[in-house]
């Protein structure tokens, strides 16, 4: 299956200026391009972020009975489409149809020759589509016909590279049948799987990744058999599967902490005890121990080196959608071991009973 790198992530959400205001303001996206009746771009309206090289498309509906508003009515404001790079969206969307996925957009042509965009999708998990994006230029506009571009298409500078995985949580009985689709239908290969217990919670993990590597999911089942956590709340409050957490990387997480904590961001915090034995379980870090304290990163180490994260408190009506950075300096696998830590401080923000504004 032809996917390379992740083109664009599209949210749909009840106010597309006030969600672009929130990642501008956040963590220093910049506006590039808008969209809406105006523009070729019927029954609603998009903003479209980016922000080294990731492209972010917030988009409401202008009436109720859009599609873009029966998704925000079920699950609230959310990742709704992943759209990767193809060399020729068309076949990659008939290849897909045929090895089962649903049709959601059949191939559209935007533009003219030498600037012209290609976009078709099917059914990825739950309510998200996959997004086949081809393009004759890749400097070219986004989405001709659809968005006006407001900034020319170059870096975007800032503290954030890239997207480094995005995290799925699925019903209970849903995680094979999740892996299954994108093995059968995208060729994704599965890299890591884990079970995960935490006091008297549990769940199963898997993650698959694209053959070019350049879209990677880790997807999260609940195990109902033991007591309900977070992702049985997570499936609760969003209505099915979606999206649990964007990751964003960064190659200096202290910066990336200290200028979004400035703008407002509220990570998760990290009890003190766990960099008390931080040393002693992974050997000297590249990063002070007393850095990572004061700032609540979370570090993990595996064969290929080390890795730095950190989750944001979720500012999501529902509790459900958040962030993450991390810092890979060698390291290739996701904090497993940091998992206790985590779900530790999203209980404490839970159990605080209030929505987190930044």
């Amino acid at each position: 299956m032809d996917i390379g790198a992740i083109d664009h992530l599209e949210c749909y959400v009840a106010d597309a200026e006030s969600s672009a205001d929130f990642f501008r303001e956040a963590f220093g996206f910049r506006i590039y391009g808008r969209g809406g009746p105006e523009t070729g771009l019927p029954g609603c309206r998009s903003v479209l972020l980016r922000q080294g090289g990731i492209s972010l498309l917030v988009t409401s509906a202008l009436g109720a009975d859009h599609p873009v508003a029966d998704y925000v009515r079920r699950h609230g404001d959310g990742v709704a489409v992943i759209a990767v790079v193809s060399d020729d969206a068309h076949a990659a969307f008939t290849e897909a149809v045929a090895r089962g996925a649903a049709a959601v957009e059949p191939p559209v042509r935007l533009g003219d020759e030498g600037t012209r965009v290609t976009f078709a999708s099917v059914t990825g998990f739950g309510d998200v589509a996959q997004r086949f994006v081809e393009r004759d230029a890749a400097d070219g506009p986004f989405a001709p016909g659809r968005i006006v571009d407001e900034t020319p298409r170059d870096t975007a500078p800032g503290l954030l590279t890239d997207i480094d995985h995005i995290a799925v949580c699925v019903p209970a009985g849903e995680l094979d049948r999740t892996v299954d689709h994108y093995r059968s239908v995208f060729d994704f290969t599965q890299i890591f799987d884990e079970r995960i217990i935490v006091g008297d919670q549990a769940m199963d993990s898997k993650v698959v990744q694209s053959e070019s590597g350049g879209l990677t999911l880790t997807i999260l089942e609940p195990d109902i058999t033991k007591k309900p956590g977070q992702i049985d709340e997570f499936v609760r409050l969003h209505d099915g599967a979606g999206v649990q957490h964007v990751a964003f990387r960064t190659e200096d997480i202290s910066a990336a902490v200290r200028e979004f904590s400035e703008r407002g961001v509220r990570f998760l915090s990290t009890p003190s005890g766990y960099y008390d034995v931080l040393t002693e379980r992974l050997g000297a870090l590249a990063v002070p121990v007393d850095e990572l304290r004061e700032l609540n990163i979370l570090a993990d180490r595996d064969h290929w080196g080390l890795m730095l994260q950190i989750f944001t408190a979720s500012r999501h009506p529902r509790q459900t959608l958040f962030y993450e950075l991390i810092d890979r300096r060698g390291g290739r696998t996701f904090g497993s071991n940091n998992i206790k830590a985590l779900y530790e401080a999203v209980d404490r923000q839970h159990a605080a009973g209030r929505e987190p504004r930044y």
